[in-house]
């Protein structure tokens, strides 16, 4: 069936009846009663960039604790989902908070469920300090009979809030409490503008102290009621502005500051941009990567298939991002009625499945007295909760299929495997061994089934996984088995100041050597086209960062790239990637339902291009709106924001670099048999082979190689067809096209594993020196990483024959401008 993008309508968006019902008349009220997303202006030209280039984190989270409140993944319940639902704002009366809380006690709490939390529409006004003040009409006898129901339960209660100061708060000049001669009529930002997406407070003033002290008096008074955890909605840049013009940053800081004294949760919401990662990591317990999950369908469903199947992509930007004290949040998991849920049961299953690898906190959006016993057998498997419990996010193998593999490497040496369909057939799912970095047997768990599959040699493969179904697995190494454990992998600690990839990464490549066979008598002259290659690269790269809500369509039939797009419907929405080369196109389809977009790189301004076509053209796919090919050889980065139009959509990106080969094309005639040389670009080190229609040529007969030179046979080349034959040379690269530096002497990255054998397998280079190897803690030796030319994946590093126990290796930078480190590899016993 084709896709509806074929035949574009925009989807149902929030009817203006309910928008107003769950925005209240503010008065001098801080936040809305509920948040009404909506589209928004792409900046104008010369605007800073939508986004800049993205790195993983300077130390993988493992390496220092997390606030003691927010070790694991939270597990609860949210109102949100049922005021949409139930198309009124107002529902979170006292009764239906109290009935909730005690259908979790009954339900769900002995499973780990044991949060209440209350989303925006609980105040009604300010106190005399200008701190907002619950609702008397929801709550009669006062909020706090809540709150102390909610805790005698044995559970914790959370609010809503968002950033700024309301209008009336500003105007009344209100003294703010603990803080003498303050005012909060002194801590607007002068001139006065927005604070949030819907421009319904101040932005503040924090470079005024009284700013703190007003967010501490909100905080300590929220403390004093008993409030566990705060959901701060609208956070800027991200949630549909990314561009600048609305930050909250400062706020997030303010806010974080209070509520940590405190040590009540901080969840920052709608859609965070990822530009900044790092610093809400630094600030907050968790962050919501995505738009909202309800489908804002009525009382039809609470979601719908494709609000779950959006957030596979923006997870392989996110991943990393999270443990140990700070969560991707994928938003409601409302699986737990199926009249309720807008699901199938293979996709609440999913759903449950995705949020749990995730490590993503787990609260619902149902109604809790309406669960159904799928619902709850879903909810309460505890061998699937305690993979979200783990707190490790998994990755995947590759998000260019629509049956992805995702997986973490646990802290007991065992994999979480995820295999998930998202296709519209039932298919065969394998995961190959290799994918996760594992060499040699092991035994696989069904979790869901919560049985015993049996011992595997090199892969496994799930029969008929379901549409829009999972296969949960845990994946056990035995004897012998070697596990490889990349440099990005959560359980790797740093210490020092490191980075990850910035332009000092290697990735694995292929180009094509094109060999035109002839015979005339006359061999052509050697090609002398330019040094350039160019390398495609699919919507679904995960290197590609989508900020806001995009989706993929599939199977759509209309002659995309690999047959499918990423796209949204919002202005403001943006796409990056960051790319090593000398130029860059952006190739989408051209339609009328389509319009403009600005184009940056590197952070300046380039352009707008028009991507739309008159009504009643034809949609034309693969087109090339935007090209570059005079950049200086090195890493750029190109952003595109949607600024008009239904419809924005990435089909693919092309990137130029410089030829591997030399020469990038070759001739060979029959009648005038000779040899063909060509010399390679890279390291002859770095040189895999050649293949031709995915057979490999035999080396040493087919082909032979001395230093960088690779040598065709005559003989070989002799029994080619007639006309253009390709030949593939391909390029090892680091493991996962990724490394993690530091050039600061005494940084060190180590990791902990149970076996008798480990090897270091790191780069060599000319830029790199000398690095201490330390084993429990005792210096073992020392090692030269200095090379010549750049070389990925040497093994600097081994010893066995270690007690098989436990075991920390070590490596410390002592020399050279550079340390890379690739992977650690042990041997499980």
């Amino acid at each position: 069936m084709r896709s509806p993008l074929a035949h574009p309508r925009r989807r149902r968006t929030r009817a203006a009846t309910l928008v107003a019902a769950l925005l209240l008349s503010l008065g001098a009220a801080a936040v809305p009663a509920m948040a009404a997303p909506g589209p928004k202006p792409s900046p104008a030209a010369g605007a800073p960039p939508v986004v800049a280039a993205l790195s993983g984190p300077s130390a993988a989270p493992a390496d220092g604790p997390g606030d003691p409140w927010a070790v694991r993944p939270y597990m609860g319940w949210s109102s949100y989902s049922m005021q949409v639902y139930s198309g009124n704002g107002k529902w979170i009366t006292a009764d239906q908070l109290v009935t909730q809380s005690d259908a979790m006690k009954a339900k769900l709490q002995k499973y780990g469920y044991t949060r209440i939390n209350v989303d925006a529409g609980w105040n009604d006004g300010v106190d005399a300090n200008g701190r907002p003040k619950p609702s008397a009409t929801l709550y009669p006898q006062g909020l706090r009979k809540v709150i102390d129901h909610v805790h005698a339960n044995g559970q914790k209660f959370g609010l809503y809030m968002i950033p700024g100061v309301g209008p009336e708060v500003y105007n009344a000049s209100l003294p703010i409490a603990g803080a003498p001669g303050c005012t909060t009529h002194d801590i607007v930002a002068q001139p006065i503008r927005p604070a949030d997406y819907w421009h319904i407070g101040y932005k503040m003033d924090f470079a005024n102290p009284c700013s703190q002290k007003y967010i501490d008096s909100i905080v300590d008074l929220f403390a004093q009621w008993g409030v566990d955890f705060v959901k701060f909605d609208s956070v800027t840049p991200g949630s549909g502005v990314s561009d600048l013009s609305l930050d909250a940053r400062d706020d997030v800081a303010a806010w974080s500051s209070a509520l940590k004294r405190n040590e009540i949760w901080f969840e920052l919401s709608w859609a965070v941009d990822p530009k900044y990662a790092d610093f809400w990591r630094s600030k907050a317990n968790g962050w919501r990567i995505d738009w909202d999950v309800e489908c804002y369908c009525g009382d039809e469903a609470l979601t719908q298939w494709q609000n779950v199947a959006r957030l596979f992509p923006n997870l392989a930007t996110w991943w990393r991002y999270g443990g140990n004290g700070g969560w991707n949040d994928l938003d409601s998991l409302n699986i737990g009625n199926g009249t309720m849920d807008g699901l199938t049961k293979d996709e609440r299953r999913t759903a449950m499945t995705l949020w749990a690898i995730s490590a993503a906190p787990l609260y619902l959006g149902n109604d809790m007295t309406k669960l159904d016993a799928y619902g709850l057998s879903l909810l309460t498997n505890p061998e699937v909760i305690a993979v979200d419990q783990a707190g490790t996010p998994a990755r995947p193998v590759s998000t260019t299929t629509q049956q992805p593999t995702w997986y973490t490497l646990n802290a007991d040496g065992s994999y979480t495997v995820a295999l998930f369909n998202l296709g519209r057939a039932d298919k065969d799912v394998t995961v190959n061994w290799s994918d996760l970095g594992l060499t040699g047997a092991a035994t696989v768990r069904d979790l869901w089934d919560r049985k015993n599959l049996g011992r595997f040699a090199n892969s496994f493969t799930a029969p008929a996984v379901p549409i829009h179904g999972v296969r949960l697995l845990k994946v056990t190494p035995q004897p012998g088995a070697t596990v490889a454990v990349n440099d990005d992998a959560l359980r790797v600690a740093y210490q020092g100041e490191w980075s990850r990839n910035g332009g000092r990464e290697v990735a694995a490549t292929a180009q094509p050597l094109t060999v035109n066979v002839t015979d005339t008598g006359n061999p052509t002259p050697p090609s002398t086209a330019g040094p350039v290659r160019t390398i495609t690269h699919d919507d679904t790269d995960p290197a590609i960062a989508y900020v806001g809500s995009w989706s993929q369509s599939t199977g759509r039939g209309l002659g995309d790239f690999n047959d499918g797009v990423h796209y949204t419907e919002r202005n403001g929405d943006s796409f990056q990637y960051t790319f090593q080369g000398t130029g860059v196109s952006y190739l989408t389809e051209l339609d009328s339902s389509q319009g403009d977009v600005d184009i940056y790189l590197d952070g300046t301004f380039v352009n707008t291009v028009h991507t739309g076509r008159e009504e009643g053209q034809p949609r034309l796919t693969q087109q090339t709106v935007f090209t570059v090919n005079d950049l200086s050889d090195g890493s750029h980065t190109l952003t595109a924001v949607k600024k008009s139009g239904a419809f924005m959509l990435v089909d693919r990106i092309d990137v130029l670099q410089p030829s591997l080969l030399d020469p990038p094309a070759a001739s060979f005639d029959r009648k005038a048999p000779s040899d063909v040389q060509v010399k390679l670009q890279r390291d002859g080190t770095e040189f895999i082979g050649v293949a031709r229609d995915g057979t490999a040529l035999e080396r040493g007969r087919d082909y032979t190689v001395s230093g960088s030179t690779v040598t065709l046979r005559s003989a070989y080349l002799a029994g080619l067809p007639l006309g253009a034959a390709r030949l593939d040379f391909a390029f090892r690269g680091d493991q996962l096209d990724d490394v993690h530096a530091t050039a600061h002497n005494g940084d060190s990255v180590s990791y902990t594993f149970t076996g008798t054998a480990v090897d270091w397998i790191t780069a060599t280079a000319p830029d790199q020196g000398l690095a201490d190897i330390y084993i429990d803690g005792k210096l073992t030796g020392r090692v030269d990483l200095h090379g010549a030319a750049r070389a990925t994946q040497q093994k600097a590093f081994t010893v066995s024959g270690l007690p098989n126990k436990q075991h920390t290796f070590k490596a410390v930078k002592v020399s050279g401008d550079l340390m890379r480190t690739d992977v650690i590899r042990y041997t499980v016993r």
